[in-house]
């Protein structure tokens, strides 16, 4: 297997690990340590724009749940915020992955 096959798996297991986030919270924290070990074997590659997303995925989500943790202490609005930050990481996951499988990079946001 070559070296780009190699840290396209590693990518997809990113993904997977992001995936299994929604039932094992965990499993997040994994994939971004994954993407940081990586990350300098990716530069310059198509797949570093996977990387990025994935990195961005995780940081911003873990934002999102602890401003809809403090909105539900203090307003008891935190699960809309928690609800939209599921969508949206299911929308990234899932986007990531199918582009990942198309071999296309993604843009960059």
């Amino acid at each position: 297997m070559s070296d780009e096959e190699n840290l396209k798996a590693v990518t997809m297991f990113v993904y997977v690990m992001q995936a299994l986030g929604f039932l094992f919270g965990l499993t997040w924290v994994v994939g971004v340590i994954v993407n940081y070990v990586k990350k300098r074997e990716v530069a310059g590659s198509w797949l570093e724009s996977h990387f990025r997303w994935q990195i961005r995925t995780f940081w911003f989500g873990l934002l999102w749940v602890v401003v809809g943790t403090l909105l539900l202490v203090v307003f008891g609005l935190g699960y809309l915020v928690w609800f939209a930050a599921w969508i949206w990481a299911i929308y990234r996951v899932v986007k990531g992955w199918l582009y990942l499988n198309d071999r296309k990079a993604l843009p960059v946001t």
